[in-house]
């Protein structure tokens, strides 16, 4: 694995605790349909399936985590959330929320992290 992706993963994983402790279930991570994207993390909370989209950056770096989650990005979480419901019984009767998580990591310290529910 290259810095890159040692550094998404270790983001994920502070994700993944973050929405443990806030009282969601984490279902599954980096499900993948084939070449058409991933879900970093599928959780639920109560009734609902909650996608979520994991964003991870070093302090000071160019672009924000929180600016990252484009119009194109949000379709196609609509459309991996609309395929994993289909192969796992249908949408819940709590619906579909897409969450943004963004992870910054100071030079010294522990990770910030941002949770935004229900970005689309």
């Amino acid at each position: 694995m290259n810095a890159r992706g040692a550094l998404g993963r270790y983001g994920e994983d502070v994700a993944a605790r973050t929405l443990k402790d806030a009282g969601l279930t984490v279902l599954g991570r980096n499900w993948r349909w084939g070449r058409r994207g991933e879900i970093d993390i599928l959780a639920s909370e109560g009734d609902a399936l909650v996608v979520c989209e994991v964003k991870t950056r070093r302090e000071g770096a160019f672009q924000h985590p929180m600016a990252a989650l484009t119009p194109g990005k949000v379709a196609r979480l609509r459309s991996l959330a609309e395929r994993w419901t289909a192969e796992h019984g249908g949408a819940p009767p709590g619906g579909v929320r897409i969450d943004l998580i963004g992870v910054i990591l100071p030079t010294r310290g522990a990770a910030r992290v941002e949770h935004v529910r229900g970005v689309a």
